[in-house]
């Protein structure tokens, strides 16, 4: 069996970044938003019309499985970074 190095862990520096940034929060504030949209659609009288039967679910679905997880997941991308050797050997 081979031997586990305990400290090549501790050999890496670690950077100490936040990973959301302000551009993560409007997305999530967006989110929520529609959500709430979405609540108060589905909350609507009479309770066989369009607005809780049809915008309501979308309103839901769209802030439960598109925003939030495009909030949680966006990153900026930073423009000091080059693109990767793989990249850059493929185009040539």
């Amino acid at each position: 069996m081979a031997k586990v190095n305990k400290n090549h862990l501790s050999n890496k520096t670690t950077q100490n970044v936040l990973p959301f940034t302000k551009e993560n929060y409007i997305i999530l504030l967006i989110g929520l938003v529609v959500i709430t949209l979405g609540y108060i659609a589905l909350s609507q009288s009479p309770w066989d019309g369009t607005l809780p039967l049809v915008v309501a679910p979308i309103l839901l679905v769209l802030g439960y499985c598109v925003i939030i997880p495009i909030g949680i997941i966006y990153r900026k991308k930073d423009p000091t970074q080059k693109a990767s050797p793989s990249v850059e050997n493929q185009t040539r």
